[in-house]
């Protein structure tokens, strides 16, 4: 006669309920996911050999206890930093080179500027170069900058224009700012110097043959190319240009306020129409700007962290990694929502998010815990009753012991 059956099964009942109460403790914990407890039934070797249909067993053992990485829902928090997985894979955390993994997406930025988490651990990821570029290389810890965007000087302005074929043909050489009925349509456009001093760069456009119209411009007010004509646009006769004839002309202005002198930049017309309508301004930029301040950033769905700046422009500062493992439940628990590698769960498999087989970002978001809280306390309520039937069996073994004890 035996207790051992009993005893097993309150061990294995006891593991549940800690299981479980550990899921219920956990239910608010951001990137938590919660464990199952497995269990596998206990066989004594027989000395006789063989299978056969005597052997009653000994008990339970627990087998595993398996994280679940189901996904968690969604909930949007506000603070941009706040990063949540959509999908498979983990974020790559640095403790001072020490690397271990998490779902848990709630980071903020510390005073050196670094990305991190609760306890301080730096989220990894890949950095840029001057132009803005992703450095897809070896993840680092991601710190976003803070300094001032350093000004750009005008280079190229594209202008798309529509001129009026229908416009009344004029004297360039009478052609005057100030006079409006000595051209034909003008427009205007802020250009920068390279401390980022802005000045208005205006065009005027003036028919002289049919098809043909010279093009005048001047920087805030003062005539550019000693007052004569900056370029000249030819047109077919459907309209558009003249692909024999140049659309882009070479400009410059004198700067007196420090800045390189003086400032060259192209005047691009591709694109320019000549129909019988008004004079419309279909698209009209320019590549330079001021220096501006660092108002805010966000993270994209692909991990590209993207700053916001007082000046309207808008840079890439970095962009956040994912890993994933061939098997993520043989990751090694180590607390604070972190996980480590193991021989078990494989190597981890690094790269950016919505590539493979890893998931997408949401920003201002967190992923809440995965332990569905009614079926946890239904688990609890089954663990329970399993507990009460094993202690029962060993209460029986102890009467049927006593009344063998008692035998005379």
């Amino acid at each position: 006669m035996s207790f051992q059956q009993g005893l097993s099964g309150l061990n294995a009942a006891s593991k549940n309920l800690d299981v479980i109460g550990n899921n219920v403790a956990n239910a608010n914990t951001v990137g938590f996911k919660q464990s199952q407890t497995q269990f596998a039934d206990m066989f004594a070797n027989s000395l006789s050999g063989g299978g056969g249909t005597g052997q009653a067993g000994i008990g339970v053992k627990l087998a595993a206890i398996s994280q679940q990485f189901s996904q968690g829902s969604i909930t949007v928090s506000g603070n941009s930093l706040d990063i949540a997985i959509n999908g498979s894979g983990f974020y790559r955390l640095s403790d001072q080179g020490a690397i271990s993994y998490s779902r848990n997406g709630q980071f903020h930025s510390d005073k050196d500027g670094y990305i991190v988490n609760s306890n301080g651990l730096r989220l990894t990821g890949y950095t840029t170069n001057a132009a803005g570029q992703i450095n897809a290389s070896a993840p680092v810890d991601l710190q976003i900058s803070r300094s001032d965007l350093p000004p750009t000087s005008t280079g190229l302005i594209n202008a798309v224009v529509n001129v009026d074929a229908r416009g009344t043909t004029l004297n360039p050489l009478a052609f005057n700012p100030s006079d409006p009925t000595t051209y034909n349509s003008s427009t205007s456009v802020s250009i920068y110097d390279s401390l980022g001093n802005p000045s208005t760069l205006a065009t005027y456009f003036l028919k002289t043959a049919a098809n043909t119209w010279d093009v005048f411009a001047t920087n805030d007010g003062a005539p550019l190319n000693a007052g004569a004509a900056v370029g000249t646009l030819n047109f077919l006769s459907s309209g558009v240009l003249n692909p024999l004839s140049p659309s882009t002309f070479s400009m410059s202005a004198p700067i007196t306020t420090g800045a390189t002198t003086p400032l060259a930049f192209n005047l691009d017309f591709a694109g320019t129409t000549q129909f019988g309508s008004s004079f419309g301004v279909n698209a009209l930029s320019q590549d330079g700007y001021a220096s501006g301040q660092l108002t805010g950033f966000s993270v994209a769905p692909d991990g590209v962290i993207r700053g916001s700046y007082s000046n309207g422009k808008f840079l890439t500062l970095g962009q956040v990694v994912l890993a994933n493992f061939a098997n993520p439940q043989g990751l090694e628990v180590h607390g604070n929502n972190t996980w480590k590698e193991s021989a078990a769960s494989g190597v981890a498999l690094v790269g950016q998010p919505i590539t493979g087989s890893l998931g997408v970002l949401q920003s201002g978001a967190v992923e809440d815990s995965n332990v569905e809280l009614t079926s946890e306390l239904v688990n609890m309520i089954t663990a329970q009753r399993v507990y009460q039937a094993n202690a029962q069996t060993i209460k029986t073994q102890d009467q049927l012991l006593q009344t063998i004890v008692n035998l005379k």
